[in-house]
């Protein structure tokens, strides 16, 4: 049985990482990915992940959204930033708008981890009431509050939602 926590701070924790984030919204519906977090732990999120060297957060976001979903996006408007500090992760994760160009819904991959380790084990679109009944520790700190999918559209500047367990 594998180590899930320690296959993600292995992989993804103990150093400072950009990711980008994709918010694709079709039908009053938002496309979010569940993840395994431990054994009995998940975590609901946008499609997204860390970025590459030398590659712009554009042309990462498309990256992560094929590997991650199967489907060819544009990327829109820049929404805002947030910082995860929640040691051994530290991100600062920038959140666009896109659309779908092309693809098919799958389930995909991250090519970060092995067969055995996958943390992707669902995705599909929600909607509000959805997302609501997700518990706030499963699922990101930007959906634990919204009254509308058009709350995370609006939103500019920095956020951090409290999630910071560094006193």
């Amino acid at each position: 049985m594998p180590n899930i926590k320690k296959d993600i701070a292995d992989n993804f924790g103990n150093r400072l990482r950009t990711r980008v984030n994709g918010l694709l919204i079709q039908e009053d519906k938002v496309l979010m990915i569940k993840h395994r977090m431990g054994e009995h732990s998940h975590f609901w999120n946008v499609p997204g992940g860390g970025m590459n060297y030398g590659q712009d957060a554009k042309h990462n976001l498309q990256r992560e959204f094929l590997e991650e979903t199967g489907l060819e996006v544009e990327v829109d408007a820049y929404l805002f930033v947030h910082e995860l500090l929640d040691p051994p992760l530290h991100a600062i994760e920038l959140f666009f708008e896109v659309h779908q160009v092309g693809g098919e819904l799958l389930l995909g991959k991250d090519p970060e981890l092995g067969d055995e380790q996958q943390l992707i084990e669902e995705i599909r679109f929600l909607n509000l009431d959805e997302i609501k009944t997700i518990p706030a520790s499963e699922k990101h700190a930007v959906f634990r509050g919204i009254n509308s999918l058009n709350d995370v559209r609006i939103w500019k500047g920095y956020f951090n939602f409290g999630n910071n367990s560094i006193k």
